[in-house]
Formats: structure tokens, sequence, C-alpha cells
């Protein structure tokens, strides 16, 4: 009796929420790649839907790793449906490399682009949403504009890079070691003409190990401004300006890539989506700090495009 009790108390406990938030979100498992969780508007109208892919490294649908908590997308999946918009997230394949067998050497750069298309492909086929629009943030743009391609109805990319990725570490690995910079060259060089490269610093370790070298070459075949600007349906990019990973001056470049794309540059929205005016420390700090409000203008500036798309 007891359990039966406080069993319905927990009933109640979720549709009280759900009514006070005005969304539904529920689990959904497209396959067994692909686990993720839907978020609906309360009104029961035919909405929206977001396709929201993250960025890089091990993250899960919420836009989090192992020791760094942020809520980023899941603030921004809820703070979508509030405007009546529906979403869905889910879990990137590498966050879930123990459980799906996943060694490290045969992961590649496609398998995020073949969990994209899977989604839309799926949502495509449900009569509750109007449109799909895909929105990638960091890695998750390159991702998602190969896979809206030919298939979404508009997308949006979120503090993502403009140029391939072994131009961009070779720029990161000049500033911290300059006098690693023609090393890095060469081993990328050798890695594109051979598929495998030798020829690196064992500074340089973690992005040349030979177990993520095919994952990088994979990464490599890819140029963002390219992709883009292949690209034939509404096109919104954001990028902050307070960005440690990605600089505005990323955006602008897709931009000039795709002169048709709406550009919004957000005074000190930092990688996570969050409004910070003040040092590096407190920008850092940030990335561990879930309780934080996202950018005031980010929700708006998505609800104004979303809404402007035919």
């Amino acid at each position: 009796m007891k359990n039966s009790i406080f069993v319905l108390l927990l009933l109640v406990c979720s549709i009280s929420a759900a009514q006070e938030n005005n969304y539904q979100s529920v689990g959904l498992d497209i396959n067994e790649y692909i686990k993720g969780t839907l978020v609906t508007p309360g009104n029961n109208e035919k909405a929206p839907l977001v396709l929201i892919l993250q960025g890089s490294g091990p993250t899960d649908r919420d836009g989090n790793q192992s020791f760094l908590k942020n809520d980023a997308l899941k603030k921004l999946a809820h703070a979508l449906a509030e405007e009546g918009i529906a979403s869905y997230r889910y879990d990137k394949r590498i966050f879930q490399v123990q459980r799906l067998g996943i060694k490290e050497q045969d992961m590649r750069f496609d398998d995020f682009v073949t969990d994209a298309i899977t989604a839309i492909d799926h949502f495509k086929t449900e009569p509750d949403f109007s449109k799909i629009i895909v929105l990638g943030h960091s890695q998750g743009s390159l991702v998602g504009m190969i896979a809206a391609k030919d298939r979404a109805d508009a997308f949006i990319s979120v503090a993502g890079l403009a140029q391939p990725i072994d131009s961009v570490l070779t720029t990161q690995v000049a500033a911290q070691l300059p006098g690693l910079k023609e090393n890095v060259q060469q081993a990328f060089s050798e890695l594109r003409s051979h598929g495998s490269t030798s020829s690196y610093n064992p500074v340089l370790e973690s992005i040349f190990r030979p177990s993520v070298q095919p994952f990088i070459l994979s990464w490599m075949k890819y140029h963002p401004q390219e992709e883009i600007s292949s690209l034939d349906i509404p096109v919104l990019i954001i990028n902050g300006t307070n960005d440690l990973q990605v600089s505005e001056t990323e955006a602008e470049l897709l931009k000039h890539a795709y002169p048709k794309a709406q550009l919004a540059l957000f005074e000190n929205m930092n990688h996570i989506l969050r409004k910070i005016e003040g040092d590096d420390l407190m920008n850092n700090k940030s990335y561990n700090e879930p309780g934080q409000p996202l950018h005031p203008e980010l929700i708006p500036q998505l609800v104004e495009f979303v809404r402007s798309i035919e």
C-alpha cells in the first residue's frame, strides 16, 4: 500500500512539473546508437522540431562530460519548448563507447554524421512536427551542415568552426608551442597523403597517437566553408565574443562562405552559451556551473529564426 501511494505521489509530481514548465520531456531511443530525449511544447499543437547536435569529446545529450556539468543543451531544449518549439537531443556515440563496445581506432567522424542523418530521417516521418531544423554546436556544426543538406528545412550553427580541423589544430599548437608548428604541419601532410603518420614529436601524442589517426583523418576531409556553401536552406550563424574555443572570426568566415545566412554575434557569450563578463578564470569556471542562465539574447534569436522559416 505504501509503495502504491509513493508511486502515485511521484506521478502527481511529474504531471505538476510538466504543467508548470509547459512542456513534456520523454526518453526516445531511435536505434542502439541514438538514445536521447524528445521535448515537446505542452499545447499539443504541431510544432517545428530542432535537432540539437553537441560539440567535441564524449558529450551527453545535455551538453555535459564526465567532470564538466553545465546543462547548456538541456537548458536550450527546455527554453525552446517554452516558446512552442520541440527538440530532440541524444548522447553522442563517443559518449557511449563502453556500452557499445567501440574501440578508439574504430571511431570515425562520419559516424556522427550517420547518426544525425538517421535522426533527421526518423522525424521526417513523424506527422507531429511541421519543420525539421538542425542546430549544431561546436563540432556539431560541421556534423549538422553535412547532415542537413537536402534533408532539413533550416540549419543553425552555434560556435562552429569555419576551417578544416587540421588547420585549426595547427594554429592552436603554433600558439602554445611555436617550435612545433613545422612538425605538426609535416605530420598532418603525411597523414593526408599516406593515411597515417609517425613523424610527430611525442608531445603531440594526444593528436597523432595511432589509435586516433583514423578519426582525425576522417574529420580532415571536410571543409566547413565548402559544406555550408552547398546548402540551399535558411541558415543562422551564431557566435559569442567571449568564446575561448571558437572566435567570432570563424562565424564571419562561415557567413562569407554562405552570404544568404543570418549572422548573430552575442556580446560576452562564451562557448557554453553563457554571458561571462569576467576574466578567463570565470569563463572556465562556468563550464561546471549548471545553474547559470543562458545568454539572454540567444533564445529570442533562435525563436525568431525558427518562426521565420516558411
